[in-house]
């Protein structure tokens, strides 16, 4: 008998963003945690074909590319995952459209998460102000001069935002990612991304009143 959270996520289609220097396992762990649950997982690159993954210090076998990110919406999706690995989220913050693509599932209210360096992108994105999470530690300082509170724990849920320290964090990171995303869509996510955006035109007006 399927349980309400396998009932809740069956068919729900998840994107997972990642490139390459990806740590496999956590892009391939929670995944498989999702898929054994009934979501579909795609996994989103700016790269057509494959990934190099890597693989604690040195590099991994290669994860296949569902869909060009350049072909991809928020809008066809019910939730995003964001793997880490030092050089994946480090190359993805760069590309515009990688942090746009972030920051649609925020103003759309969608669940969202993001485990060890993943959390970059969410710095990035502008979408993490006011809110508590984790990372892998040396993404403390970035976290809270973004706005977060940073804590460290194994997981940390915020109203649909999850994020975890570490590999070894990944089946508590799972859990709660399960969790979250059954329960579907949540507004602090949207409002949380709407308060940043007056405060930028705030200080815009400010600036130029001065």
């Amino acid at each position: 008998m399927a349980t309400t959270q396998q009932q809740q996520l069956q068919g729900k289609r998840v994107a997972i963003l990642a490139t390459d220097g990806v740590e496999r396992v956590e892009l391939l762990e929670p995944k498989k945690a999702l898929d054994d649950v009934g979501a579909r997982t795609v996994v989103v690159s700016p790269k057509t074909g494959s990934i190099k993954g890597w693989e604690h210090d040195h590099w991994g076998d290669d994860i296949a590319v569902d869909l060009l990110l350049e072909n991809a919406s928020a809008d066809d999706f019910d939730a995003l995952m964001l793997p880490g690995g030092v050089m994946n989220p480090d190359k993805l913050r760069v590309d515009k459209r990688a942090v746009q693509f972030v920051r649609s599932f925020f103003d759309a209210g969608k669940p969202v998460a993001a485990i060890c360096h993943a959390p970059w992108m969410l710095v990035e994105a502008d979408v993490i102000a006011g809110r508590t999470i984790t990372s892998w530690p040396s993404l403390r300082t970035d976290v809270r001069n973004a706005g977060a509170e940073w804590v460290d724990r194994d997981v940390v849920a915020d109203e649909g935002l999850v994020t975890s320290r570490k590999p070894e964090d990944i089946p508590a990171f799972s859990r709660k990612m399960i969790e979250e995303f059954a329960e579907g869509l949540h507004e602090p996510q949207r409002t949380s991304t709407r308060a940043m955006s007056q405060n930028v035109r705030s200080t815009g007006e400010e600036a130029e009143a001065r």
